[in-house]
């Protein structure tokens, strides 16, 4: 069994988050090369648990592995970018439509608490937890759609598309764009109006869009 921190995560899914954070927030920056020994003191964290992280981020796409090398930050690339986000309009607009009428009170109160921290993150300026709201505010709905398939795909775009989120929604005027954006989506689901659902979710990923063409 492999060892646990105190919080009862394994030592390897503590040194994968770290280091994926550090991608995501691109405090790893694209192109950048790294070893096992650097990712050991800044994750403060032994070499197996570091290696095993690695492959883990390797498979998922946010690294290279180098042969003797060690690794590289992999680049990023406007093409997947924009593959993502098609198809994330296909999927998600369907699952907002889901999402619309299949929503009981309890989802609705959920999505309501991930969305209560993003004045304080527009305040304060803080990308990174911004990011997290969003995430967590599109799985609460891929949840609430009841198709565990749609939601596990749209899982993974999310999850493929934040290092794109912080590199493209960075300004204060954006992180407001998006608060928005997401109150409109919420209001059109708690109405349990799916047209206006799919529309609104049609609107976020295209400003999505229109913001990683300007950044990338």
């Amino acid at each position: 069994m492999s060892p646990t921190t105190p919080d009862g995560r394994s030592l390897t899914e503590r040194a994968y988050e770290a280091i994926k954070y550090d991608i995501i927030t691109l405090r790893l920056r694209p192109g950048e090369i790294l070893n096992e020994a650097q990712l050991m003191q800044s994750t403060g964290l032994g070499r197996t648990p570091v290696h095993q992280a690695m492959h883990r981020l390797a498979l998922e796409g946010l690294l290279v592995i180098l042969p003797r090398k060690g690794a590289m930050v992999a680049p990023v690339s406007l093409n997947d970018a924009l593959e993502i986000i098609d198809v994330r309009m296909i999927n998600e607009t369907y699952c907002v439509e889901l999402a619309a009428r299949a929503a009981t009170p309890g989802d609705l109160a959920a999505m309501r608490a991930v969305l209560a921290g993003s004045r304080e993150a527009i305040a304060t300026r803080d990308v990174a937890q911004m990011m997290r709201i969003d995430r967590d505010f599109h799985l609460a709905i891929s949840r609430t759609s009841r198709n565990h398939t749609l939601a596990e795909l749209l899982r993974g775009l999310h999850e493929r598309s934040l290092r794109f989120w912080f590199l493209a929604l960075s300004t204060p005027s954006h992180l407001e764009g998006v608060y928005e954006e997401h109150l409109e989506l919420f209001e059109a689901l708690a109405a349990h109006d799916g047209e206006r659902a799919r529309r609104a979710i049609a609107r976020h990923i295209e400003e999505f869009r229109t913001h990683i063409l300007k950044a990338i």
